[in-house]
């Protein structure tokens, strides 16, 4: 467990947060790893958590971050450096030492991002050093994140972000980034295939040396305002549209589906989690990747937006090595 520097825990009722952390404590004594805690709807098999972590082999190139200001014997750190990266916690809308919260949505965002950037700066890093963020997002966040977001990043080299809609975060929060940031800048390079246009939220996928952070995907389809959309209404053919747009960030950097090692795979239903699974497994049929898969809200209503397109029932994001 000491060689743990990050985790997410995934839980199906906030309730549940002092409980897990409690026990999270007795697992993680000494320098706890970098955690972001989320609250989601439902969870495979209707368990009440899960968990998911990235470890690291060599113990003399771990050092966890903790800037001035922070509350001491934290459960977890809010930076850890493993060997040329540093995993970041998830940075609420908080203040730091007091937990107050801003009143508007706008404000917390604002300080999430600010609460990122200090620990970024305690290892002598900044926002252009990040290579991939999850925002993280109750129904009553901002509706100016994007716009705040865009901000601290350089317009069409950005992270690579999965922006995920939760039913809670910890202490009430509205907002919650966390992510990986690569210590040396000339090994990052964010990779955007011809047929994509640059953007000032996301680029679709970053390296950070040899490791391909890829932004979440579902199955849009890309073209003309009037011939974009979801075309497809079951998760099935879905799943198979956003393989496909996975595979193009994967191909421009001369990548494929076996240089993969982990996926998170967000549902609109769990009970679609046989049907989503038997599409997935044929994509990975030899050696599939680490996954953690979750249902982060209630589901949507499948009616048709129009008389073409349907909602998104799933979004993939992934981790790919050289």
């Amino acid at each position: 467990m000491e060689h743990v520097v990050y985790g997410q825990v995934y839980l199906n009722d906030m309730a549940h947060h002092d409980a897990m952390d409690r026990v999270w404590k007795e697992f993680f004594i000494k320098a706890p790893p970098a955690r972001a805690v989320l609250g989601v709807y439902k969870l495979p098999t209707d368990i009440a958590v899960e968990i998911n972590a990235v470890a690291f082999r060599d113990l003399t190139r771990k050092r966890p971050i903790v800037p001035v200001g922070y509350p001491n014997n934290l459960s977890w750190s809010p930076g850890m450096i493993a060997g040329n990266r540093l995993y970041l916690s998830g940075f609420t809308g908080a203040d730091v030492a007091t937990g107050r919260m801003p009143p508007e949505p706008d404000a917390q965002v604002q300080l999430a991002l600010d609460n990122m950037k200090q620990t970024l700066a305690a290892a002598g890093m900044d926002f252009r050093h990040v290579v991939f963020v999850n925002p993280y997002q109750t129904d009553k966040a901002s509706r100016q994140m994007n716009d705040l977001y865009a901000k601290h990043f350089e317009f069409g080299n950005t992270p690579a972000r999965a922006t995920i809609r939760v039913t809670s975060l910890p202490g009430g929060n509205t907002i919650e980034f966390t992510g990986v940031a690569v210590t040396d800048l000339s090994k990052r390079l964010a990779v955007r295939p011809k047929n994509m246009s640059p953007s000032p939220t996301a680029s679709p996928c970053v390296f950070a040396d040899d490791t391909y952070y890829c932004s979440a995907k579902g199955p849009f389809t890309p073209g003309p305002r009037n011939l974009q959309g979801i075309w497809v209404g079951t998760v099935d053919m879905q799943v198979r549209q956003t393989m496909r747009n996975l595979l193009d960030g994967l191909e421009e950097a001369g990548l494929g589906l076996s240089n993969v090692v982990a996926t998170n795979v967000y549902l609109d239903d769990i009970n679609d989690f046989a049907r989503m699974n038997r599409i997935y497994a044929q994509y990975f049929s030899d050696t599939p990747p680490a996954r953690t898969t979750v249902a982060q809200i209630a589901p949507a209503d499948r009616s048709p937006r129009n008389e073409d397109t349907y909602p998104g029932l799933e979004q993939i994001s992934l981790i790919a090595v050289k």
